[in-house]
């Protein structure tokens, strides 16, 4: 190979490479992935594991003319690379640079945007009935991790594509692991099937034929059976499994060796029709620290390339906090359950996880089913705690509502990565849950302001029983106080706000982690003679009504500070407030103004939406200084 991978432009440099070269092509791919986010961070264990499959992807499909549709979009930095990216991989997931996912601005060869699980197989259905509608050319070829088929609609898309014969490929890259290990009926499937009375009766009659053989035969006996199993598992299984779907089932195929990858690809492009092929890789492959701890290696912060190891220790987080209280209190309450949707580590639930394994359920990635799942157990008595992320509950809209919200079922949500996660970009921000959940009947949302707080809202909310409660809190390191012992924390009052500060001129009004800026904007306002009162809202649904007319009346015009989109907000349900009750009071609300936020870093968001001390300030000097004209 006599070029560098920052030099192709598109696909079709690498199609001119003779294929015993492939190989070295993928191990520059690879070893560019390694430099490269050990420097940037980013998702890391996915990619390695998907080096050999993208190149052979690329060397036998013609990317745009075949549509590559790949799942979530963090196994695709490799395609980046191959399509005129590799130079720009420095930028990954920073402001202005590449997104972390499949992004159709950035790219012709992106070509359909992906941030979440189980829909390529959907989407790759819809661009291929298109394309034989058109009667135009073209194969349409799903790439999708096995973690993926534990979401529902990836079987939607299966039951379809496969029912109506669309002209179309599904690549099942198999690394046994989403983000953690696979959970469910689908992963233990293969094993479950290799137990039928059929496959051990085949199985001991080849022992028995084996054993009539030479001593030295019958010695290997067990061994060759143990092949036989692995052959029928791997072979067989799938491949009913599979083709009951409608589809044309080829493999297992070793995602390592990109030439019999190569050969298969080939070989399954011949046929017409849905088609079905089944590659085996390894999460982190060829870097041993990230094969050895797939969890940890998933997605990673700058690392020391020789050590595997983080350049800098992490701090406490959110979700770190909110696992452990979580824990504590399952001691209390032999009915508190926990579910979560492949994300025990991430929303702190494996502490739970690790105290009482009976109680702690991971749906996999699952959202609709973790929401009816939780409300089921409300029904019976249970106090099921639903652990989601922010954005991954929105896929799970019509469950709150109709299964959860309509029946007034006391199901507990606590929402991590609530507000601006970074780099993860505009289809992981969690900025849409007070606006979207608000407009739900008889649910409770609630924000904690510091680390002592958070645990007080999540005992309160695990011990709230007049309906759904929802309590929200930032992808953040947390300023930890000393953990207080859980039978002293105090419950924090529904609908109950607080006044941190008294003043007259401008009410400064906060929801969430945003007390302390608060104070140091009003700080400086009395600098100024601006005296600033202070509320920590607590509550976006109910708003302490009395607590924020009296301030109001008083001071005559106020600033909103919230975490999350202002269409339908927190600070727009302090306008209706003052609508309902007449009041014409000024109101500078501050949030996010815009529902697509990009990739970059938590803080600089903050600072660009005036979520910052100097921007509270800025914005009362705004409000007051209209009033006044």
């Amino acid at each position: 190979m006599d070029f560098s991978v920052d030099e192709i432009e598109s696909p079709a440099d690498i199609q001119e490479l003779p294929e015993e070269e492939l190989a070295e092509l993928a191990s520059a791919c690879r070893q560019k992935l390694i430099e490269t986010i050990s420097q940037t961070g980013g998702h890391f264990g996915p990619n390695l594991g998907a080096v050999e499959l993208t190149v052979a992807l690329h060397y036998v499909f013609e990317s745009p003319k075949d549509r590559l549709v790949w799942d979530v979009g963090h196994q695709a930095y490799i395609h980046k690379m191959l399509t005129g990216r590799a130079s720009k991989l420095n930028t990954i997931r920073k402001p202005g640079g590449l997104s972390g996912f499949l992004k159709r601005s950035e790219s012709k060869h992106d070509i359909f945007n992906a941030g979440h699980a189980s829909t390529s197989i959907s989407a790759a259905t819809g661009i291929a009935e298109a394309l034989t509608r058109r009667g135009d050319e073209g194969e349409v070829v799903a790439i999708i991790g096995d973690g993926s088929l534990t979401g529902g609609m990836a079987y939607e898309g299966l039951n379809n594509a496969g029912g109506q014969k669309t002209d179309m490929i599904v690549v099942l890259n198999d690394n046994g692991m989403a983000i953690a290990e696979n959970v469910g009926a689908i992963t233990e499937y293969f094993d479950r099937l290799i137990n039928l009375p059929a496959y051990d009766q085949m199985k001991d009659e080849v022992k028995k034929i084996l054993d009539r053989g030479p001593e030295r035969l019958g010695r290997k006996a067990t061994a060759l059976a143990r092949r036989f199993e692995m052959s029928l598992k791997n072979l067989v299984i799938p491949r009913l499994m599979f083709e009951e779907f409608g589809f044309r089932y080829f493999g297992p195929v070793d995602g390592h060796d990109v030439n019999r990858l190569v050969r298969e690809f080939n070989k399954v492009k011949r046929f017409e029709g849905p088609r079905f092929v089944h590659v085996l890789t390894e999460k982190g492959h060829g870097y041993e620290p990230a094969a050895e701890d797939q969890y940890a290696n998933h997605a990673v912060s700058p690392f020391d390339i020789k050590t595997g190891k983080p350049r800098e220790e992490s701090s406490p987080k959110w979700s770190q906090r909110a696992g452990e209280t979580l824990r504590d209190l399952g001691e209390e309450d032999e009915e508190l359950v926990v579910i979560t949707a492949a994300m025990r580590k991430g929303t702190g639930t494996v502490f739970f996880a690790d105290e009482y394994p009976d109680r702690f359920y991971d749906v996999g990635i699952a959202e609709e089913h973790a929401v009816t799942f939780a409300a089921g157990l409300a029904v019976e008595g249970e106090n099921p705690v639903a652990c989601i992320y922010s954005s991954f509950l929105q896929r799970a809209y019509d469950q709150v509502f109709h299964d959860v919200c309509l029946m007034e079922l006391p199901v507990k949500f606590f929402l991590d990565r609530a507000g601006i996660v970074g780099g993860d970009g505009e289809t992981h921000q969690g900025i849409f849950d007070i606006a979207f959940l608000r407009s739900l009947p008889g649910i409770a949302i609630g924000a904690p302001s510091s680390d002592h707080s958070l645990q007080s809202f999540i005992k309160t909310a695990v011990n709230y029983n007049e309906g759904p409660i929802a309590v929200r809190y930032p992808r953040a390191t947390v300023e930890t106080d000393e953990a207080a012992e859980i039978s002293g924390l105090e419950e924090i009052e529904v609908g109950k706000g607080e006044l941190v500060r008294e003043g007259e001129a401008v009410s400064l009004i906060v929801l969430g982690p945003f007390v302390d800026a608060a104070q140091s904007a009003a700080e400086s306002l009395a600098a100024e003679g601006v005296e600033a009162e202070v509320i920590n809202a607590r509550w976006a649904k109910p708003l302490d009504e009395n607590l924020l007319l009296k301030s109001l009346d008083k001071t005559g015009a106020a600033v909103t500070v919230e975490e999350g989109i202002l269409e339908g907000g927190f600070g727009s349900a302090v306008l209706e407030l003052l609508n309902e009750r007449g009041k014409r009071y000024p109101v500078k609300r501050l949030g996010v103004p815009e529902g697509k936020v990009s990739h970059g870093t938590r803080q600089q968001y903050l600072e660009r939406f005036g979520l910052t001390p100097e921007g509270i300030a800025e914005a009362t000097r705004e409000i007051l200084g209209s009033s006044e004209e």
